[in-house]
């Protein structure tokens, strides 16, 4: 079985006539920055089918910023669920910045944090750039650690899963 996806305005009308659940994925500082009103917040490294007790027959749909995360959530609640299972998921395609591009109300607490994929995409870059000098520089040994930072990024490119996003959400600026 695969998620559904779904696009900002048909979200919109749902939650309109109450018929369907908005979850979060994203981590807290993120939805703390903008959100969609009504939404409510399960990280990814916390959602369940326990979590989505509440939804009882409605649609349950899942976001995160782009889309990407809410794919893996969605993927991860359909393998948790039984075959005969009348539990409706959708994964928002776009994400928040979807829903933010149609023009439809966000929830800001006026706070900046950077998404979690910029931050990593930061940290990576800022160790791969000096690493690599230190092994031009310094030792050529260094090189291999630059090496070994890239091999992690395309482990995550092809699972999906990345340890250093995982290491930043539990980081205190992104509580």
């Amino acid at each position: 079985m695969q998620a559904q996806h779904i696009d900002a305005s048909t979200l919109k009308q749902w939650l309109d006539n109450d018929e369907a659940v908005l979850i979060d994925v994203r981590e807290p500082a993120e939805h703390k920055t903008a959100n969609i009103p009504g939404a409510t917040l399960k990280p990814l490294s916390t959602i369940t089918t326990a979590n989505l007790a509440s939804a009882g027959n409605k649609k349950v749909v899942i976001h995160c910023q782009k889309g990407a995360r809410g794919g893996s959530a969605c993927q991860k609640l359909l393998e948790e669920l039984d075959d005969d299972s009348a539990l409706e998921i959708y994964n928002l395609e776009g994400g928040l910045e979807a829903w933010q591009r149609a023009g439809l109300p966000l929830g800001k607490s006026g706070g900046k944090v950077l998404p979690l994929d910029r931050q990593v995409q930061l940290t990576l870059g800022s160790l791969v750039l000096m690493f690599g000098l230190l092994g031009y520089f310094i030792d050529a040994n260094f090189s291999l650690i630059a090496g070994l930072l890239g091999a992690g990024l395309m482990t995550a490119g092809l699972t999906g899963w990345c340890g250093l996003a995982r290491l930043m959400a539990i980081m205190p600026w992104n509580r």
